[in-house]
């Protein structure tokens, strides 16, 4: 009776997602809305419609990209929730009579109406406002330069703008725009090099600054960098964030909701099945029969006076017991492979739903690694190889693929273990030493001269 009422409750829990989801982007729709009413005259948030300074309006932007980010993850969660509902056709049971049919397209027609009015807002910001905003901060600065005799300079960043957009045929996602007044910046993995190496060049383009006090950044330059590093770094900490939470919340949502009671029901109604692959039967067989020798055991040497029918049935017993266990250890490896199918689609849905996220991202990362001093970054890639390429990874690799093997209930293959050892750290040490020789070697050759001087 308990199983029956936690079951119904999750099944309406799980049939109200839709309309929760959708509430909450609905409610950051408003939000968006009232701001656009209250201070930019009911257009778009954008400097062009306002008198507000720099600060305000990049405080109002944040505020912007955070109720557009709740709408997307509610409206995936919506579209999500509405597939699985009508997949398992969830609400056949609720369209008994004409009342609840009036009901459901009273419903449908909210649902419409909200969909219609977080479509308008959302519109707005389908290109990235924050781009157009320092687009126009540039123009702005550009007409103030010309007068200074400036003029050159930011003719030479708009080109290379403009070059970069031109480069696949559509717009990319121009991070360095909030990075143009900034003289140096971290050089990523996938640039091409110079003839010098680039930490070099950086020193010397960074003493021609301190000699030179015009080719020094100004105080509104030195704010606009940090906004624009403190930005990335929040966006790219959530999103990865996200792609941990979500995957995780997914797989035991529905391993817990839906996949184990469906499983658990057909174990149910096939009691022959017992054991899914051959080496849990051995594994059961194995501990059946090191039970019935301990208490044969035990006879004999006079802690217990058992007869032989008494150890048949306490036997039989433990063999019924042995039967549970692994008859639920199979039905949870199959509900591990469904749930995990379900957390791969909803990290696919993160990843295809936030494509500029993982452009900012790849920039804070780049800025991290080649960030570090040389010490730290030979110190890391000693460790990592070690750890997954060294002498002692043979063995961590047989615990990962029996892991593996038993998360998804799979006989363990010795001679697919022992050829997966044998190749797969070869490769992945030939990619380590081909990106230290083709990347690292080029962006900081001192972190190369370290990690050898270490690694000997």
């Amino acid at each position: 009776m308990q199983l029956n009422n936690i079951l119904g409750n999750a099944t309406r829990w799980f049939s109200a997602t839709p309309e929760r989801a959708l509430e909450r982007a609905y409610r950051a729709a408003i939000k968006i809305k009232d701001i656009e009413d209250r201070h930019f005259n009911g257009q778009k948030v954008s400097a062009r419609f306002s008198d507000y300074g720099e600060s305000v309006i990049a405080y109002f932007q944040t505020e912007v990209k955070g109720y557009l980010q709740t709408i997307n993850m509610a409206l995936v969660e919506f579209k999500t929730s509405r597939f699985f509902f009508n997949l398992f056709n969830l609400s056949k049971n609720q369209l008994e009579n004409r009342e609840k049919l009036l009901e459901e397209q009273n419903r449908s027609l909210a649902i419409l109406e909200k969909l219609k009015f977080i479509d308008e807002i959302v519109s707005k910001y389908k290109t990235n406002f924050i781009e157009k905003d320092t687009k126009q901060s540039l123009l702005v600065d550009e007409s103030e330069d010309w007068k200074n005799g400036k003029g050159s300079e930011l003719v030479n960043v708009r080109d290379s703008l403009a070059s970069k957009k031109k480069r696949n045929g559509k717009p990319e996602l121009n991070l360095e725009n909030e990075d143009l007044n900034s003289k140096t910046r971290v050089a990523k993995a996938t640039e091409k090099t110079g003839v010098l190496p680039r930490s070099f060049l950086n020193t010397i383009s960074r003493i021609r600054q301190e000699i030179d006090p015009q080719s020094g950044e100004t105080e509104e330059e030195v704010i606009k960098r940090y906004r624009s590093s403190r930005y990335k770094t929040a966006i790219s900490i959530k999103f990865i964030l996200l792609l941990i939470i979500v995957p995780l919340l997914t797989h035991q949502l529905t391993k817990t909701f839906l996949v184990s009671p469906l499983v658990s029901n057909y174990l149910e109604k096939n009691p022959q099945i017992i054991f899914i692959n051959r080496d849990l039967e051995e594994e059961a067989f194995l501990e059946l029969r090191h039970f019935e020798e301990m208490l044969q055991f035990r006879n004999i040497i006079g802690l217990s006076t058992l007869s032989l029918e008494e150890i048949q049935d306490r036997v039989r017993e433990k063999a019924q017991e042995i039967s549970k266990e692994f008859r639920q250890k199979g039905g949870n490896a199959i509900a591990n492979i469904f749930a995990d199918l379900f957390s791969l689609v909803a990290f696919a849905v993160v990843i295809a739903t936030n494509r500029k996220e993982i452009e900012i991202v790849k920039s804070f990362l780049d800025e991290i690694i080649y960030g570090l001093s040389d010490s730290a970054k030979a110190f890391l890639i000693i460790l990592f190889t070690d750890m997954f390429v060294g002498f002692h990874s043979p063995h961590g690799w047989e615990v990962i693929l029996g892991s593996i093997a038993e998360h998804f209930g799979l006989p363990e293959n010795r001679e697919f273990n022992f050829l997966f050892i044998a190749t797969f750290p070869v490769i992945l040490d030939t990619i380590f030493k081909y990106w230290i020789f083709r990347y690292l070697n080029r962006v900081s050759p001192s972190a190369v001269a370290t990690y050898r001087n270490m690694n000997e």
